[in-house]
């Protein structure tokens, strides 16, 4: 039907001004092109929306309706545009299952102190992409790659793997451990964002596998003695839990913390959070 929101502004404008002369000032436009969004309008819906007269203009019976509905699609649009800007305004970072460890704290006091201007939010979301794909963050902790050529990223630290056991396993009492240790184990993993996988072990000694979708539910399992879990290290400074222990393997080979971001989307603060971050892994 051809409808446009500047004419839809139009009509409000002119019912809630009280004359085109008024509407045309409220707009920013001329007399002359309120006059004829209305009338395109008025064409386009088949129907009279204004009665005018020398003292006065008001809605027809049928402009009454339109009007209403007017005010509800405006005050839509509205919502649209403050969905897709509002997160510039802010910055919102997801995570899966960890978000930075024992970094967490200083970087969202640093960021509050260096960057009072964006606020920063950090938002747990258990898929492969932290909540990129669908839309609940800006920038996204991830530790493996994403295999998507519609995301970028960039490595802004390292951290060990440890073990997660029952505090009353054979294994707890040991400082560290090998991957050895573990073949015989059965190791809980989330394979949608997990960072262990059975290739970790050689062809021959892997231990068996169970899969779970939650930090939570992989802590109850480990804490109830029915599995093994290897893990990032900020695993254990954002989960402590009683009845299971972290400890380091120290033959596993590091996991590489990235941030990522939409490739042809970047979040404008996101540099800034690189160099945060990086420095933050830095001097840890």
């Amino acid at each position: 039907m051809g409808v446009e929101v500047r004419q839809l502004r139009c009509l409000v404008a002119i019912v809630d001004e009280g004359s085109f002369t008024d509407a045309a000032i409220a707009l920013g436009v001329s007399q002359a092109a309120v006059s004829r969004s209305l009338a395109s309008l008025e064409r386009n819906l088949g129907v009279r929306l204004l009665r005018r007269t020398s003292r006065e203009v008001a809605p027809t019976p049928t402009g009454l309706r339109v009007l209403a509905h007017a005010r509800r699609v405006l005050g839509e649009v509205e919502g649209l545009v403050q969905a897709a800007t509002s997160g510039r305004a802010g910055l919102r970072i997801g995570y899966a299952w960890s978000a930075l460890g024992r970094h967490t704290p200083a970087f969202q006091r640093r960021w509050a102190r260096e960057h009072p201007g964006t606020d920063l939010h950090l938002v747990r979301f258990n898929s492969g992409s932290a909540g990129l794909v669908e839309g609940v963050c800006d920038l996204a902790i991830v530790r493996r790659p994403l295999d998507d050529r519609r995301f970028d990223s960039a490595i802004i630290g390292l951290e060990r793997r440890l073990c997660a056991l029952s505090s009353d396993d054979p294994l707890a009492g040991r400082r560290s451990l090998r991957l050895a240790d573990l073949s015989d184990r059965t190791l809980l993993i989330d394979r949608r964002t997990g960072t262990t996988t059975p290739e970790l072990w050689p062809a021959g000694s892997r231990p068996a596998i169970e899969e779970i979708h939650d930090v939570d539910d992989w802590l109850n399992e480990i804490s109830g003695g029915r599995g093994v879990g290897v893990t990032a290290e900020s695993t254990a400074h954002q989960y402590p839990r009683p009845g299971v222990v972290y400890r380091p393997v120290r033959d596993a080979e590091p996991i590489a913390v990235r941030l990522a971001w939409w490739r042809d989307d970047p979040h404008p603060a996101a540099q800034r959070a690189i160099e945060l971050l990086t420095a933050l892994y830095r001097e840890g």
